[in-house]
């Protein structure tokens, strides 16, 4: 994984960030750190319009290129237990497009993982995990949320 910091590398580690703004907006107390990490395909253009979202608002994150590394079954089943498979499954992407008619029927929870454990650029993206908070695709209204810019 990479830290990015406004754009641009900073090291390979996990990390935490402090916002320091309360939920007034006023930065009279320290919101709880929270570890950030954005989880996708580097060229795929939402993630290039999450990346921006995040650095231009500051926040420290480390990035998974899983079509690079992959994705480890055990975090790939945790996020289908938090937000289903069906939200996971990038059903609009070419990949899956190209699939043979008899992979894309009868799908089932199983079959879904085990798709995108073969072929990871079937996972929607980005997979933004916010101290343990999921937040598939980009929206940036739900980001602002989660990171209290509004």
């Amino acid at each position: 994984m990479s830290i990015v910091r406004a754009g641009r590398y900073v090291a390979d580690v996990h990390i935490r960030i402090e916002h320091e703004c309360g939920p007034d907006g006023s930065g009279s107390d320290m919101a709880k750190a929270k570890a950030v990490t954005i989880y996708g395909i580097k060229n795929c253009d939402t993630m290039k319009k999450a990346r921006s979202w995040l650095d231009a608002r500051g926040v420290v994150y480390a990035f998974h290129d899983y079509k690079a590394a992959g994705i480890e079954r055990g975090m790939l089943e945790a996020w289908v237990r938090e937000v289903s498979w069906e939200t996971l499954l990038n059903r609009a992407g070419t990949t899956f497009r190209k699939l043979a008619e008899n992979d894309k029927n009868g799908l089932t929870e199983r079959k879904a993982v085990t798709l995108m454990l073969d072929q990871p650029s079937m996972i929607k993206r980005p997979v933004l995990d916010v101290g343990g908070k999921l937040l598939v695709g980009f929206k940036p209204d739900l980001y602002e949320r989660a990171f209290g810019t509004r």
